[in-house]
């Protein structure tokens, strides 16, 4: 099992470290008897995947060589399941969250057992806030109080989880410190609306060999937070990479 969970999409990754981690684990998970097949997620709004699917595919690329699959989500899309069969990597990318859920849902369980199976997973930004058991998906108040900015809502007013890919046990909130959204999942941790939660900043990631808090490693140049919960209380703990 490898599943990395990035703060920020591609754009914001400037560290090899987290491209070379997954294509290692890929090329171990395909083992060397072909090249390895990648499936690539990434939401489609009127052609904007012409745009943004190449800093996806090309770090890729010069690493391994191998059949790269774009998968493009587009609103009232699922994908099919049979999708991500044989596959020995998933990629799935930035951009809007809820859409990326939506997407995906009807193939969580195909997803979840692809991971059992030993596939990587890596999922920037919004790919790695749906891959919770119960994923916070966007919004910006508890209670019509503001918890952190609105341009970081998703659209969404009050604090929003919904069922997710279920890889993870634990809630993800990205883009840390660079949008101020610590905030957002201490007070949803706080607030009982789950009890855990990690928040990763840009240029980081979070790397778990198992699906629990105590087994994990943070990679890049950020920081990862760690939240958990005591009734309405929450404790913080900051991870650095190394």
């Amino acid at each position: 099992m490898s599943i990395i969970l990035v703060g920020g999409g591609p754009d914001t990754v400037t560290t090899p470290v987290i491209f070379d981690r997954f294509v290692k684990d890929v090329r171990n998970r395909a083992g060397g008897s072909k090249p390895p097949r990648i499936a690539v997620v990434l939401f489609d709004r009127e052609g904007s995947s012409e745009y943004f699917l190449p800093a996806y595919l090309e770090p890729l690329q010069s690493r391994t060589p191998g059949q790269l699959t774009p998968i493009l989500l587009r609103s009232n899309e699922p994908v099919d399941p049979e999708t991500f069969d044989d596959v020995d990597g998933i990629v799935v990318g930035g951009g809007p969250t809820p859409d990326y859920l939506a997407g995906l849902q009807g193939s969580a369980a195909a997803i979840r057992t692809a991971v059992a199976a030993g596939v990587p997973y890596l999922g920037f930004s919004a790919g790695a806030m749906i891959a919770p058991q119960r994923a916070l998906v966007g919004g910006y108040r508890i209670r019509g109080i503001e918890v952190c900015s609105e341009e970081c809502s998703e659209g969404l007013d009050e604090l929003d989880v919904r069922d997710g890919l279920g890889l993870v046990p634990f809630a993800v909130d990205v883009h840390t410190a660079q949008a101020g959204t610590l905030s957002r999942a201490v007070a949803a941790v706080a607030e009982g609306l789950m009890d855990r939660a990690v928040a990763v900043d840009e240029n980081t990631a979070l790397v778990l060999r198992h699906a629990d808090l105590e087994d994990l490693e943070v990679i890049g140049t950020g920081n990862c937070w760690t939240i958990r919960g005591s009734g309405r209380k929450a404790t913080v703990a900051m991870l650095s990479a190394g």
